[in-house]
């Protein structure tokens, strides 16, 4: 029987690098995004909307066993405590923490049934180390960590496991609008901090949307059967200075 993931945010970057992937595994693969995509079964989803995403998992589940669900859906936000706004922490936190918790909860119920499933958050090296000017998005990523502690405690009597992918800096559309935002209120050029970017890290270099995928189907399958509430850092080695 053809085995079934569930991602949010599954249209760009590393989403989509995940949602091929487990294509290519052969997963039926329900993809949770606003923004239309050609890879997998595609459902429009606004993930902080709680009702839309309970509905739509909800109804998938009745036709399918819910093997997998990677709660990838996420935004960037750049701004210290104070240049935060009320708004902004709340659409920060209504996307990248409540659309998790919201995804979790919903697919639970089929994971129970079967008795067996994995669940993987897509957190940050900001769960695990402090950046400057990343108050809201440190802090949901951080959030995202703990809900993976918290539920492989809750359900691993079900056999499901739940862990934390933690990236460091990924060229994706999301690096790339983070380094634009910076650049036209800084004034200073792209490739330059481009470059400066990749130096940062021990590797010398950014890593690859299909890198962290790579990873996440590993925590998906049969081979990480032991591994529960932890957070797997793949970041060049950037959290270890």
């Amino acid at each position: 029987m053809q085995k079934v993931c569930v991602i949010t945010g599954g249209s760009s970057g590393i989403g989509l690098s995940i949602a091929q992937l487990f294509v290519q595994k052969n997963y039926q693969v329900f993809n949770l995004d606003l923004t239309p995509s050609a890879v997998g079964v595609f459902k429009q989803c606004d993930v902080s909307n709680t009702q839309q995403v309970t509905k739509i998992i909800t109804e998938i589940a009745k036709e399918h066993t819910i093997d997998v669900l990677v709660s990838n859906a996420g935004i960037h936000y750049s701004g210290n405590i104070e240049n935060t706004t009320e708004a902004d922490f709340d659409k920060v936190f209504s996307i990248n923490v409540k659309g998790a918790y919201t995804a979790v909860k919903a697919v639970l119920p089929s994971m129970k049934a079967s008795n067996k499933g994995a669940i993987i958050l897509m957190a940050s090296d900001q769960a695990l180390v402090a950046k400057q000017n990343s108050f809201a998005y440190n802090l949901s990523k951080a959030s995202l960590a703990s809900m993976a502690k918290t539920t492989a405690l809750d359900y691993a009597r079900y056999n499901i496991r739940a862990n934390a992918v933690c990236p460091g800096t990924i060229e994706t559309p999301l690096y790339h609008k983070a380094i634009n935002n910076y650049c036209e209120k800084s004034g200073e050029n792209k490739a330059q901090v481009h470059s400066e970017e990749a130096a940062l890290q021990p590797l010398n270099r950014l890593g690859q949307p299909e890198e962290v995928a790579e990873l996440v189907y590993f925590l998906a399958s049969d081979k990480a059967t032991f591994i529960t509430g932890s957070l797997q850092v793949i970041d060049g080695g950037y959290t270890a200075q």
